[in-house]
């Protein structure tokens, strides 16, 4: 008998515990300001969750996990992820792109109906997931993709010729930020990631295809379009630039910390394996000084190995040299192609050592980021 009352009253202390804490998280958001003022509670206690996971670790992400993997696309009856194949749960943190939507179309850039994409969207948050969004909007000059360098901003800035245009353009995004709620019509909060690796030259935004000021001046448009004249209010705002050689090339682009929650870098292992190991940790060192400072918490936002060809990838280069980097998430591309994928599907070499990666108490899959609420 007595034994039953220590084991119940040690469930009900912890069950308080977890409760608390919650609560905790909760009450510690509202006091939060955000670059939107007007920010819905949600987006406050998504970032209160973002900037608590270094505490515990960082979490793992994948890009587009639910949407399609090595040899299967969803049709809308399935939930699964080669990540959840592989390793027994499913990521953390979902990406997803928004790339077409701009054009009215049924699908994105990469085949994903943006209806099936609401709904998976809908399904990681409830599970407790996070969901960063991309944007890669076709060249609004040319009508290209977003990766033709023309010039183009000046066009779509206010006073530019095609400015009704993208402005039309925005409204779309917008709808669909507002689509996004639970059953019970709560807005779903969205780290939003859009014109990032402006600090290279392949897309229209791009370095050398629009001048800094202007870059910053489209930041602020859109941010200013979306939160005051569409209240789109669910969305933290995130600025990622690819690899950077200082603080000078990290921050020649960026709109001001009024406009932005959270900063995040791109770092693709593209080399050498010594120049990787190099590059994660000059350039998560830099981050983690610049977020530091500024009080925002920061990401590696995109990054991984194409076709992950080294066995034990995951523990020895990847881990070893970003877990104490003080980072919120690491996400990977896209599982698309039998020659372009960044997470292993079942029988893929680095499958055992992603297994251990999995298991590590550091390393946040869906289970542990749950907790963190």
């Amino acid at each position: 008998m007595h034994k039953h009352l220590y084991k119940y009253l040690i469930f009900a202390l912890l069950g308080s515990t977890v409760l608390s804490c919650k609560t905790g998280l909760m009450k510690q958001s509202t006091s939060l300001v955000l670059a939107d003022q007007k920010a819905d509670p949600s987006a406050k206690h998504l970032l209160m969750r973002i900037k608590e996971i270094p505490k515990s670790g960082y979490a793992f992400g994948h890009q587009d996990a639910t949407a399609y993997g090595m040899g299967w696309k969803n049709d809308g009856n399935v939930y699964k992820s080669d990540v959840n194949e592989v390793a027994g749960d499913f990521p953390g943190v979902y990406g997803f792109e928004l790339g077409h939507l701009e054009l009215g179309h049924t699908q994105n850039l990469d085949t994903v109906n943006f209806n099936l994409m609401a709904k998976l969207i809908k399904k990681a948050h409830k599970k407790g997931g996070i969901i960063t969004l991309s944007w890669h909007p076709d060249n609004p000059v040319t009508k290209n993709s977003a990766w033709d360098p023309s010039p183009a901003v000046s066009q779509v800035l206010d006073g530019g010729a095609l400015h009704p245009k993208y402005r039309a353009w925005l409204i779309k995004v917008a709808d669909f930020m507002q689509s996004l709620k639970t059953q019970s019509g709560k807005s779903i909060p969205i780290v939003f990631r859009p014109y990032h690796e402006m600090n290279g030259s392949w897309f229209w935004w791009g370095h050398g295809n629009c001048t800094p000021e202007e870059f910053k001046t489209l930041w602020k448009e859109t941010f200013e379009f979306l939160t005051v004249k569409n209240n789109v209010h669910n969305l933290l705002y995130c600025y990622s630039t690819d690899a950077i050689k200082d603080e000078e090339e990290y921050l020649r682009y960026y709109p001001g910390d009024e406009y932005v929650d959270i900063l995040g870098i791109d770092l693709y292992h593209k080399n050498s394996t010594e120049e990787y190991i190099r590059l994660l940790n000059d350039n998560l060192t830099l981050l983690g000084k610049i977020a530091k400072r500024k009080n925002k918490p920061y990401a590696m936002t995109e990054g991984g190995l194409n076709m992950v060809t080294e066995e034990n990838w995951w523990t020895q280069v990847l881990d070893k040299n970003i877990a104490d980097k003080g980072i919120s998430w690491a996400l990977f591309w896209r599982n698309a192609w039998p020659n372009h994928y960044y997470v292993p599907f079942k029988g893929q070499k680095s499958s055992a050592d992603f297994k251990q990666f999995e298991s590590l108490p550091n390393v946040l899959f869906l289970k542990g980021l749950k907790k963190i609420r």
